[in-house]
């Protein structure tokens, strides 16, 4: 069964920035949306190290580095100046400024509509989606986005302006305020799979893809889409989970709800708090596999703690930096 929400008190507000997003505080989160970088080439220490270098025609080349000089390297990058200081011929190297379509999946089902204490997951998906989308705009790239819930998939292919990424924010919120707590919305599992099948057309090749999501209703088909998806583009992702998925707490009876209706658990048994348990660390064991498995990076986006933290370090930046 999925839970979709877990009161921590008798009653929330339905407008609670917590349990709702809200597009003013999206569109706010444009001023914050800096210290990390989606592009492969990070500190050792980061996530996205070792990735292949973009094979995209850029808007034009960076300078990187001053070396020594190998057989096949082009004479017409010989940098004579050092190599005259050093009496060694040196060649500059450059990479490709890159301009390429970045895509957000961003997940709104009913699974989302899950939270224990700070926010709901459906809110944290649309924060790190708002995040993503204002960071790869303010490099210059093309967003778009797939956005879906237990119903349909929404599509708005990349552009590079501010109007694209309200479009995208403005579909979000909208699945996001439209999901209710026994509202007889039926969970559709098998809608991961279908964003992902929809998505497989659209990237040919040296596009970036983020899945936004906590994966409910992923599958071996999940994995043969996104191998599929990753074999010509870089593929990240954000799995959102809740701390109470992973450990639920002893603290007697609670009442939880699903799109059913509401159930009332007793926490104290500890057959239950294990089944939680293994029902996620089964999720992250085939994320993590897959990770491996294809060089994707696996960010773990947790309601707790604010996503851009979380995303700033997990992709090998200090939260202190400023660019």
């Amino acid at each position: 069964m999925q839970f979709t929400r877990v009161p921590s008190r008798p009653s929330i507000p339905e407008r609670d920035p917590r349990v709702y997003a809200n597009l003013d505080d999206l569109i706010r989160l444009q001023f914050k949306a800096k210290g990390f970088s989606y592009l492969p080439k990070q500190p050792v220490h980061s996530l996205l190290y070792g990735r292949h270098a973009s094979r995209l025609r850029g808007r034009g080349l960076n300078f990187e580095e001053l070396r020594n000089y190998l057989p096949g390297d082009d004479i017409r990058n010989v940098d004579w100046k050092a190599t005259s200081r050093t009496s060694r011929p040196h060649v500059r190297v450059f990479t490709e400024e890159r301009d390429r379509p970045v895509w957000l999946l961003v997940d709104q089902r009913i699974s989302m509509f899950f939270g224990s204490r700070e926010r709901l997951k459906s809110v944290t998906a649309a924060e790190a989606a708002a995040i993503s989308a204002w960071r790869v705009l303010g490099l210059g790239d093309r967003v778009g986005a797939l956005v879906f819930d237990d119903t349909e998939v929404v599509e708005i292919k990349p552009q590079r302006s501010r109007d694209q990424v309200m479009r995208i924010l403005g579909e979000v919120v909208r699945k996001n305020q439209a999901l209710r707590a026994g509202a007889g919305t039926a969970a559709n599992p098998g809608m991961f799979n279908e964003a992902l099948r929809r998505l497989l057309p659209l990237v040919k090749h040296d596009a970036l893809v983020t899945l936004i999501s906590d994966v409910s209703g992923a599958d071996d088909e999940s994995v043969r889409l996104v191998t599929q998806i990753n074999q010509h583009n870089d593929v990240i992702l954000a799995l959102v989970y809740d701390p109470l998925e992973r450990d639920l707490p002893s603290v007697g009876r609670l009442t939880m709800s699903d799109e059913s209706g509401q159930i009332e658990v007793d926490t104290s048994r500890s057959a239950l708090r294990t089944a939680f348990f293994d029902h996620f660390q089964e999720r992250l064991r085939n994320m993590q596999a897959l990770s491996r498995k294809q060089a994707i990076p696996l960010l773990q986006i947790g309601t707790l703690t604010p996503v851009l933290d979380q995303v700033r370090e997990q992709l090998g930046q200090s939260a202190r930096r400023r660019n």
